[in-house]
Protein backbone atom coordinates (compact mmCIF):
# COMPACT_ATOMS: atom_id res chain seq x y z
CA UNK A 1 0.00 0.00 0.00
CA UNK A 2 1.28 3.44 -0.94
CA UNK A 3 0.90 5.97 1.87
CA UNK A 4 0.59 9.72 1.81
CA UNK A 5 2.28 11.55 4.66
CA UNK A 6 -0.97 12.83 6.19
CA UNK A 7 -3.84 10.37 6.47
CA UNK A 8 -7.17 11.79 7.60
CA UNK A 9 -9.71 9.25 8.86
CA UNK A 10 -13.26 10.57 8.80
CA UNK A 11 -16.80 9.27 8.56
CA UNK A 12 -20.19 9.22 10.18
CA UNK A 13 -20.56 8.63 13.91
CA UNK A 14 -20.18 4.93 14.68
CA UNK A 15 -18.46 4.05 11.40
CA UNK A 16 -15.44 2.62 13.21
CA UNK A 17 -12.93 5.37 12.41
CA UNK A 18 -10.91 4.85 15.55
CA UNK A 19 -10.23 1.17 15.00
CA UNK A 20 -9.29 1.93 11.41
CA UNK A 21 -6.94 4.72 12.48
CA UNK A 22 -5.19 2.53 15.04
CA UNK A 23 -4.77 -0.40 12.66
CA UNK A 24 -3.59 1.79 9.77
CA UNK A 25 -0.97 3.44 11.99
CA UNK A 26 0.27 0.01 13.05
CA UNK A 27 0.45 -1.24 9.46
CA UNK A 28 2.44 1.83 8.43
CA UNK A 29 4.83 1.24 11.31
CA UNK A 30 5.25 -2.41 10.29
CA UNK A 31 6.08 -1.21 6.78
CA UNK A 32 8.94 0.86 8.15
CA UNK A 33 7.41 4.33 8.53
CA UNK A 34 7.82 6.59 11.53
CA UNK A 35 4.24 7.26 12.58
CA UNK A 36 2.29 9.49 14.90
CA UNK A 37 -1.39 8.84 15.58
CA UNK A 38 -3.46 11.91 16.47
CA UNK A 39 -6.82 11.96 18.18
CA UNK A 40 -8.72 15.04 17.07
CA UNK A 41 -11.96 13.76 18.52
CA UNK A 42 -11.68 16.59 21.01
CA UNK A 43 -14.99 15.90 22.70
CA UNK A 44 -14.47 12.21 23.54
CA UNK A 45 -10.75 11.38 23.10
CA UNK A 46 -10.35 7.75 22.09
CA UNK A 47 -7.00 7.28 23.82
CA UNK A 48 -8.89 6.82 27.07
CA UNK A 49 -9.04 3.22 25.80
CA UNK A 50 -6.24 1.50 27.71
CA UNK A 51 -5.93 -1.36 25.22
CA UNK A 52 -5.37 0.96 22.26
CA UNK A 53 -2.95 3.21 24.12
CA UNK A 54 -0.78 0.31 25.27
CA UNK A 55 -0.82 -1.34 21.86
CA UNK A 56 0.37 1.83 20.14
CA UNK A 57 3.08 2.47 22.68
CA UNK A 58 4.40 -1.08 22.33
CA UNK A 59 4.72 -0.53 18.57
CA UNK A 60 6.66 2.68 19.10
CA UNK A 61 3.93 4.84 17.59
CA UNK A 62 3.74 8.41 18.84
CA UNK A 63 0.43 9.67 20.20
CA UNK A 64 -1.12 13.10 20.10
CA UNK A 65 -4.23 13.48 22.23
CA UNK A 66 -6.03 15.95 24.44
CA UNK A 67 -4.62 16.43 27.93
CA UNK A 68 -7.99 15.17 29.15
CA UNK A 69 -7.63 11.82 27.38
CA UNK A 70 -7.64 8.84 29.74
CA UNK A 71 -9.56 10.88 32.32
CA UNK A 72 -13.22 11.27 33.18
CA UNK A 73 -13.26 14.85 31.93
CA UNK A 74 -15.18 15.52 28.70
CA UNK A 75 -13.86 18.98 27.85
CA UNK A 76 -13.21 20.04 24.24
CA UNK A 77 -9.49 20.73 24.03
CA UNK A 78 -7.10 20.64 21.09
CA UNK A 79 -3.91 18.67 21.84
CA UNK A 80 -1.11 21.16 22.44
CA UNK A 81 1.37 19.23 20.29
CA UNK A 82 -0.96 18.77 17.29
CA UNK A 83 1.03 21.26 15.20
CA UNK A 84 4.06 18.97 15.35
CA UNK A 85 2.34 16.75 12.74
CA UNK A 86 2.98 19.46 10.18
CA UNK A 87 6.25 20.86 11.49
CA UNK A 88 7.99 17.48 11.40
CA UNK A 89 7.62 16.06 7.90
CA UNK A 90 9.82 13.06 8.64
CA UNK A 91 6.87 11.35 10.31
CA UNK A 92 3.66 10.05 8.82
CA UNK A 93 0.47 11.17 10.52
CA UNK A 94 -2.78 9.27 10.98
CA UNK A 95 -5.52 11.64 12.15
CA UNK A 96 -8.71 10.30 13.72
CA UNK A 97 -11.55 12.82 13.60
CA UNK A 98 -14.64 12.89 15.74
CA UNK A 99 -17.97 11.78 14.37
CA UNK A 100 -19.67 15.15 14.75
CA UNK A 101 -19.28 18.73 13.55
CA UNK A 102 -16.92 19.64 16.39
CA UNK A 103 -14.54 16.83 15.51
CA UNK A 104 -14.55 17.60 11.79
CA UNK A 105 -14.16 21.33 12.35
CA UNK A 106 -11.13 20.68 14.58
CA UNK A 107 -9.05 19.98 11.47
CA UNK A 108 -9.88 23.38 10.01
CA UNK A 109 -6.96 25.16 11.65
CA UNK A 110 -4.56 22.78 9.88
CA UNK A 111 -6.25 22.93 6.48
CA UNK A 112 -3.85 25.47 4.95
CA UNK A 113 -0.76 23.50 6.02
CA UNK A 114 -2.20 20.22 4.69
CA UNK A 115 -3.18 21.71 1.35
CA UNK A 116 0.15 23.51 0.97
CA UNK A 117 2.11 20.29 1.51
CA UNK A 118 -0.34 18.43 -0.78
CA UNK A 119 0.68 15.00 0.45
CA UNK A 120 -2.49 13.66 2.06
CA UNK A 121 -5.35 11.23 1.75
CA UNK A 122 -8.76 11.88 3.24
CA UNK A 123 -10.37 8.50 3.85
CA UNK A 124 -14.14 8.14 4.04
CA UNK A 125 -14.88 5.29 6.44
CA UNK A 126 -18.26 3.70 5.68
CA UNK A 127 -20.08 1.02 7.63
CA UNK A 128 -23.26 0.00 5.78
CA UNK A 129 -24.67 -1.58 8.95
CA UNK A 130 -25.07 1.77 10.68
CA UNK A 131 -28.55 3.35 10.50
CA UNK A 132 -27.53 6.56 8.72
CA UNK A 133 -25.53 4.75 6.01
CA UNK A 134 -27.73 1.71 5.41
CA UNK A 135 -28.30 2.73 1.78
CA UNK A 136 -25.95 4.29 -0.75
CA UNK A 137 -28.30 7.27 -0.98
CA UNK A 138 -28.07 7.91 2.75
CA UNK A 139 -24.31 7.43 2.65
CA UNK A 140 -23.95 10.00 -0.13
CA UNK A 141 -25.93 12.51 1.92
CA UNK A 142 -23.66 11.86 4.90
CA UNK A 143 -20.61 12.33 2.69
CA UNK A 144 -21.74 15.78 1.57
CA UNK A 145 -22.46 16.83 5.15
CA UNK A 146 -19.08 15.69 6.44
CA UNK A 147 -17.13 17.28 3.57
CA UNK A 148 -18.94 20.60 4.09
CA UNK A 149 -17.77 20.79 7.70
CA UNK A 150 -14.39 19.17 7.13
CA UNK A 151 -13.29 21.53 4.38
CA UNK A 152 -11.71 18.66 2.45
CA UNK A 153 -13.01 16.37 -0.25
CA UNK A 154 -12.61 12.68 0.42
CA UNK A 155 -10.02 10.95 -1.74
CA UNK A 156 -10.71 7.27 -1.02
CA UNK A 157 -13.30 5.00 0.60
CA UNK A 158 -12.63 2.47 3.33
CA UNK A 159 -15.24 -0.28 3.54
CA UNK A 160 -15.60 -0.99 7.25
CA UNK A 161 -18.66 -3.26 7.10
CA UNK A 162 -18.71 -4.82 10.53
CA UNK A 163 -20.89 -5.75 13.47
CA UNK A 164 -18.11 -5.88 16.02
CA UNK A 165 -17.58 -9.35 17.47
CA UNK A 166 -20.71 -10.60 15.71
CA UNK A 167 -19.34 -9.99 12.19
CA UNK A 168 -19.48 -13.00 9.87
CA UNK A 169 -17.84 -13.81 6.56
CA UNK A 170 -21.21 -13.31 4.86
CA UNK A 171 -21.54 -9.82 6.35
CA UNK A 172 -18.27 -8.68 4.79
CA UNK A 173 -18.88 -10.40 1.45
CA UNK A 174 -22.37 -8.95 1.29
CA UNK A 175 -21.01 -5.41 1.61
CA UNK A 176 -18.93 -5.54 -1.58
CA UNK A 177 -21.77 -4.74 -3.97
CA UNK A 178 -22.86 -1.84 -1.75
CA UNK A 179 -19.37 -0.36 -1.52
CA UNK A 180 -18.72 -0.76 -5.26
CA UNK A 181 -21.95 1.10 -5.98
CA UNK A 182 -20.90 3.83 -3.55
CA UNK A 183 -17.54 4.07 -5.29
CA UNK A 184 -19.30 4.42 -8.64
CA UNK A 185 -21.63 7.15 -7.42
CA UNK A 186 -18.95 9.13 -5.59
CA UNK A 187 -16.16 8.63 -8.11
CA UNK A 188 -13.85 7.59 -5.26
CA UNK A 189 -11.69 4.45 -5.33
CA UNK A 190 -11.99 1.87 -2.56
CA UNK A 191 -8.73 1.90 -0.59
CA UNK A 192 -9.48 -1.39 1.15
CA UNK A 193 -12.14 -3.51 2.82
CA UNK A 194 -11.53 -4.04 6.52
CA UNK A 195 -12.33 -7.29 8.29
CA UNK A 196 -11.53 -8.61 11.73
CA UNK A 197 -8.41 -10.76 11.89
CA UNK A 198 -10.34 -13.95 12.57
CA UNK A 199 -12.03 -13.72 9.16
CA UNK A 200 -9.02 -12.75 7.07
CA UNK A 201 -7.94 -16.26 6.04
CA UNK A 202 -11.49 -17.11 4.91
CA UNK A 203 -11.87 -13.94 2.84
CA UNK A 204 -8.35 -13.25 1.56
CA UNK A 205 -8.95 -14.77 -1.88
CA UNK A 206 -12.52 -13.51 -2.21
CA UNK A 207 -12.15 -9.74 -1.77
CA UNK A 208 -9.63 -7.42 -3.42
CA UNK A 209 -7.52 -5.28 -1.07
CA UNK A 210 -8.63 -6.94 2.14
CA UNK A 211 -7.22 -5.38 5.30
CA UNK A 212 -7.24 -7.28 8.62
CA UNK A 213 -8.04 -5.25 11.73
CA UNK A 214 -7.87 -5.89 15.44
CA UNK A 215 -10.94 -4.71 17.34
CA UNK A 216 -9.22 -2.63 20.00
CA UNK A 217 -12.45 -0.82 20.81
CA UNK A 218 -15.42 -3.15 21.10
CA UNK A 219 -18.75 -2.08 19.63
CA UNK A 220 -21.82 -2.85 21.68
CA UNK A 221 -24.42 -2.95 18.94
CA UNK A 222 -25.92 -5.62 16.72
CA UNK A 223 -27.45 -6.06 13.28
CA UNK A 224 -30.49 -4.04 14.28
CA UNK A 225 -28.24 -1.10 15.11
CA UNK A 226 -29.13 -1.31 18.77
Amino acid sequence: MQYKRVNIIAGHYGSGKTNIAINLAMKMKEDGAQVVCADLDIVNPYFRSKDAKCALEKKGIGMIASEYANTNVDMPAMPSDAYSMFDNKDRYAVIDLGGDDVGAAALGRFREAILEENNYDCFWVVNPFRPLTRTVELAMEAKEEIEAVLGFRFTKIINNANLGDETTQEDVLGSVEYINRLSELSGLPVAFTACKEELFAELENKIVNLFPVTLYLRQGWNKKGE
